[in-house]
């Protein structure tokens, strides 16, 4: 009789041996491809087990996670969600993340190793950690007056720390409440469709995902170039500007909207915004310095992340002599989102060297450890620091004397360039409205922000729009919630 025991206990031995096999074999050998089957719910179940962290907006939270009781526990919740919905975009249990509920999924949602203590222990228990929070280099007050002041109107606000690169304020109009698409039932579904179908695109985000011909804005760039390769070294001087200037190599005329412009020094060229001084700039200056310098404000650059993606603004390298008058001016085939042109009046305002912009300050635990720092990077010389003062200087003046008296403010040195820029079929849509800027408190060492604002809104009448008029009352309202007046 032993002899059979022992047979039946060594047989068991060698299916309980097989059966540790095969075990080890799926949960080791095989886990990914389980893992990744669609027919697999769990770790869709164990994504939204557990809250999700937050994202903080000046040391408080802008999101949140409301528990349905249902197997999918946790849906994602927004205060003020469509003043916030350019920077933390949504986290939908049906259609995924955006913007940085997707770049920080990761630390988010918990499952970034950077947030286990144990990340060891974690990987062998399949554990996953309490998500972590993200804190915004936001001000809060600053993204607030940007939403105020384009009041609905279609367009984009973008505000930078010219010393830092931090981003103050991020904002797009119209918006939409992310918390439409958080859940998984039909009501989710029916926001999204009218989301994606509505005309006036509230999912556009128009700050970094849109690009608009920057119009006069850009000649803040043209002077720059001038500057630096001593096409221009007397900023008070009389150029050879004809007015109406024709584009070379055709019967082309280019005129200004106003008077005053024929032989005007370039302080009174950029203060008035003449066309035709700036297009006969950019083609004494050339191609390749014209296209050296806008790409050392970060035209044509397809790798900017803040963390999370920004359309390319671009200036074209390959044109003749009459295209590039006019991408001098900021038409033809130049483009550029707010946040680019926001980055080209932080440069100035920081002595030439531009901060590359950023987002996250910091990561932390969900008990406030900080688990990865500052998204800061070393910033780059762009221009000569002696051709920024000059700019400085110009830009001063269109706030003080010309066309940007709007965006003034009183006890602090503010700078500006105004744009109103064409576009459609025979430049028959009605014009952008751009203003770009800086301002700095009497009391501080250098400017504290650089704002660019740009006012698409197609009811208004076409002699109505303009950036003095339309765009600088907006940069005004945010400057004056960075410097606290």
């Amino acid at each position: 009789m032993g002899k059979y025991i022992r047979h039946a206990c060594g047989f068991c031995a060698l299916l309980l041996a097989a059966l540790l096999a095969n075990a080890a074999r799926v949960q080791v050998v095989q886990s990914h491809e389980y893992d990744g089957n669609p027919a697999n719910r769990r770790a869709t179940i164990a994504r939204y087990q557990q809250p999700r962290g937050n994202i903080l907006v000046d040391g408080r939270p802008v999101t949140g996670s409301v528990d349905t009781g249902e197997q999918l526990r946790y849906e994602r919740s927004y205060l003020n969600g469509p003043l916030y919905a350019p920077v933390t975009g949504f986290s939908s249990q049906t259609y995924g993340t955006a913007f940085l509920e997707h770049a920080e999924d990761g630390v988010l949602s918990g499952t970034d190793p950077v947030l286990a203590p144990l990340p060891l222990w974690n990987d062998v228990t399949r554990g996953r950690s309490r998500g972590g929070d993200i804190v915004t280099t936001l001000n809060g007050r600053a993204q607030e007056a940007a939403y105020r002041g384009l009041a609905g109107r279609k367009g984009g606000v973008a505000a930078i720390e010219p010393a830092t690169g931090r981003i103050l304020a991020l904002v797009t109009s119209p918006s939409y409440d992310p918390a439409e698409l958080s859940g998984n039932n039909e009501a989710v579904a029916s926001a999204w469709a009218r989301l994606n179908h509505d005309p006036e695109k509230p999912m556009l985000n128009r700050a970094v995902r849109q690009t608009y011909p920057p119009g006069s804005t850009f000649k803040v760039v043209t002077a720059a170039a001038a500057l630096d390769a001593g096409v221009v070294t007397d900023l008070d001087a009389r150029t050879d500007s004809p007015d109406p200037y024709r584009l070379p190599g055709t019967t082309t005329r280019l005129t200004n909207e106003g008077d005053g412009c024929t032989d005007a020094s370039v302080r009174d060229a950029f203060e008035w915004s003449c066309n035709t001084v700036f297009a006969k700039l950019g083609v004494d200056v050339g191609v390749r310095d014209m296209a050296g310098t806008a790409q050392a404000f970060g035209f044509n650059d397809t790798g900017v992340r803040i963390p999370f993606s920004v359309s390319p603004s671009t200036f074209d390298t390959h044109v003749d002599k009459a295209q590039l008058a006019l991408s001098s001016i900021g038409q033809y085939n130049t483009r550029a989102t707010p946040l680019q042109m926001a980055m080209v009046a932080a440069a100035v305002a920081d002595g030439g060297r531009l901060r590359p912009p950023y987002l996250v300050e910091r990561s932390t635990r969900h008990g406030g450890e900080t688990v990865s720092g500052s998204g800061a990077r070393p910033g780059r010389q762009v221009m000569r620091p002696a051709t920024a003062a000059r700019l400085m200087e110009l830009m001063a003046g269109v706030v003080e004397d010309g066309t940007g008296t709007n965006a003034a403010i009183p006890g602090a040195l503010v700078g500006g360039k105004t744009g109103t820029a064409q576009h459609g079929l025979g430049n028959s849509g009605v014009p952008y409205a751009w203003f770009v800027s800086w301002a700095q408190s009497a009391d501080a060492p250098e400017p504290q922000v650089a704002v660019a604002v740009v006012v698409e809104d197609a009811s208004a009448d076409r002699g109505e729009i303009s950036g003095g008029g339309d765009a600088a009352p907006i940069a005004r309202q945010v400057m004056r919630a960075v410097l606290g007046r």
